[in-house]
C-alpha cells in the first residue's frame, strides 16, 4: 500500500466519525491532488498524504491537548510516519500563530517549521476548502472561520494575525501553478 492510500485509510478511521469534518478532509485531499503541480514531483505524494492527515488531531482517540495540529503530529510521529508528513500536519494553515495564542509554542517547536512550496500548497488546499467540503476563495474561508469563533477565542485571534501572512502562501502557490 502506498503513502496516499495509507493516509486516506488512517484519516477515514479517525475523521469519518466526526461527520462534516470528514467532508472537509476529503475535499482538501482532492484539492491537494489538483494543485500538486505546485510542488516537485517527488513531493506530490507527501502533499496529498498530509492533506488527508491534516485534521486527524480532532479525533477524540488522539486529541489530548485539544490543539489538533500538535495532537495529529504527535500521533503520526509516534506511529513512525515520515518526518515531512508529520511536520506538515504540525504546521498546517497557521498552526504556529495559534500555538502562540494558546501558549503552546514550545510544544509545537518539537516539529521543525519549514516555509516551503509544500507547506504553501497544503495551506492553499486547506484554506480554499470550506468546513463541509465546499470550494471557497481564501477570503471566503477566512470570513467563514472568523464568523464561527467569538473574538476572544484563540482561533479568532489567530486568524486576525495570520490571514495576511497566509494569503502569501496562496499567492505563491498560484504563481507556481501559473509558471
Amino acid at each position: 500500500m502506498g503513502l496516499i492510500e495509507e493516509s486516506q485509510q488512517l484519516a477515514e478511521r479517525l475523521v469519518e466519525p466526526l461527520g462534516r469534518r470528514w467532508k472537509h478532509v476529503q475535499a482538501v485531499a482532492l484539492r491537494a491532488s489538483e494543485i500538486a503541480d505546485a510542488v516537485a514531483p517527488s513531493e506530490q505524494a507527501t502533499l496529498v498524504a498530509a492533506a488527508w492527515l491534516h485534521d486527524i488531531g480532532y479525533s477524540p482517540d488522539i486529541g489530548h491537548t485539544r490543539f489538533h495540529p500538535l495532537d495529529g503530529a504527535r500521533y503520526l510521529k509516534q506511529e513512525g510516519w515520515a518526518v515531512p508528513v508529520v511536520n506538515l500536519v504540525a504546521h498546517h494553515s497557521g498552526a504556529r500563530f495559534e500555538a502562540v495564542e494558546r501558549g503552546m509554542s514550545t510544544e509545537l517547536d518539537e516539529f521543525p517549521f519549514e516555509d516551503s512550496p509544500l507547506l504553501d500548497a497544503l495551506v492553499t488546499a486547506d484554506l480554499t476548502t470550506g468546513p463541509g467540503g465546499e470550494s471557497l476563495t481564501y477570503d471566503e474561508r477566512i470570513s467563514e472561520i472568523l464568523s464561527r469563533y467569538p473574538v476572544d477565542n484563540p482561533v479568532h485571534r489567530t486568524w486576525i494575525k495570520a490571514a495576511p501572512i497566509l494569503r502569501k502562501s496562496i499567492e505563491r502557490t498560484e504563481a507556481r501553478l501559473s509558471a
